[in-house]
């Protein structure tokens, strides 16, 4: 996916492949001035709006940055990556703690709690990790998003890497691009998960709740997720099972959706909750039970391949006591995760 450009041919945005909306522009369409299309496509946004995004290049045809007066041929692809409303830049520095895992001149690695929202938005215009980072590390209010170039969800947990530079965070925005950013997460399920398999199912918005997203979306965007089964169990004799997750791309939920269309949802999860069992109800945990262990990229600077891996937070590992896991598959407690580092590293 191309990043849209500014005039001075930074990029404007990070990447989130959520981020932005597509448009094919029909032949019958030939000749018509470019914002003249944008208004009739995107009701939701003003002529205003829509003009400043093409003059601060958040609007691309066929790849390409140009002006409001274009005047279409018909046949083009059209992305618009909407840009924050001015609310949205009155991000102030805030005293929260940080889980810093790694740092150097170039990138910031956070193990994120549970809890924490990433990025300001509707609902949480303070208490973010953005706030937090604004207030450690000043120099990030240059950067787009204060460096921040992935996300979590608020209430997963684990590793998320953060840009200190312009460089870092182009080099980092085009890993994710090229999906060699390694994400391995741990999930604890519902059902009699297989020892492994892929999914292969696109991810997007779900048609009949804007809140929630659909795995097989005709709207959606192509999307593969690998798991494996660590260990399983019983809940008041239902089936559960621990897995590994690895993201081959990045789309929003796509860890728990998959999971969800194959029967398999997430302990706690509030939302995607299909196939969950009666059972659930007298389990002590209220979020889904999902956690990034481990994150492996190329340092921007140095180009070195760099991994990390954190445990659970205990809320997670608290799981493992109510739930009766196979004791020859689950390693117990902090041999779990060294378990991982050592395959890893073989």
């Amino acid at each position: 996916m191309a990043l849209p450009q500014t005039p001075n041919s930074n990029p404007v945005d990070y990447i989130d492949e959520e981020d932005f909306i597509s448009l094919e522009i029909p032949l019958e369409m030939a000749g018509e001035r470019l914002d003249k299309v944008l208004a009739g496509s995107l009701p939701d946004y003003s002529r205003n709006r829509l003009k400043s995004w093409v003059e601060a290049g958040a609007v691309m045809v066929d790849g390409k940055v140009t002006k409001a007066r274009y005047l279409l041929r018909g046949g083009e692809s059209i992305k618009v990556f909407p840009q924050e409303m001015p609310e949205q830049f009155a991000f102030s520095p805030e005293n929260i703690p940080l889980d810093v895992v790694y740092e150097d001149e170039s990138i910031i690695v956070i193990n994120k709690p549970p809890g924490l929202v990433v990025h300001p938005a509707a609902g949480n215009w303070t208490g973010t990790l953005l706030n937090g980072l604004l207030f450690r590390y000043p120099e990030l209010k240059t950067l787009p998003r204060a460096g921040i170039v992935h996300r979590l969800d608020k209430d997963t947990s684990g590793l998320m890497v953060v840009a200190r530079t312009a460089l870092a965070q182009t080099s980092l925005v085009r890993q994710l691009q090229e999906r060699t950013v390694g994400r391995r997460y741990l999930a604890w399920v519902w059902g009699d998960a297989p020892s492994q398999g892929k999914v292969l199912a696109s991810v997007g918005r779900d048609q009949r709740d804007r809140l929630r997203m659909a795995a097989g979306s005709a709207q959606g965007k192509p999307a593969a997720t690998l798991y494996r089964r660590l260990a399983k169990g019983l809940f008041q004799e239902q089936p559960v099972a621990l897995l590994e997750c690895r993201l081959e791309t990045g789309r929003t939920h796509q860890i728990r959706v998959h999971l969800e269309s194959l029967g398999f949802p997430l302990l706690g999860d509030p939302v995607y909750r299909k196939k969950t069992p009666g059972a659930a109800k007298l389990l002590t945990f209220e979020r889904q039970a999902l956690h990034a262990f481990a994150l492996s990229l190329q340092h921007p600077v140095s180009l070195e391949w760099m991994t990390w891996f954190r445990m659970p937070p205990q809320d997670l590992m608290d799981l493992l006591p109510q739930v009766t896991m196979s004791t020859d598959d689950l390693p117990k407690e902090e041999a779990l995760l060294a378990s991982l580092q050592n395959e890893h590293k073989a």
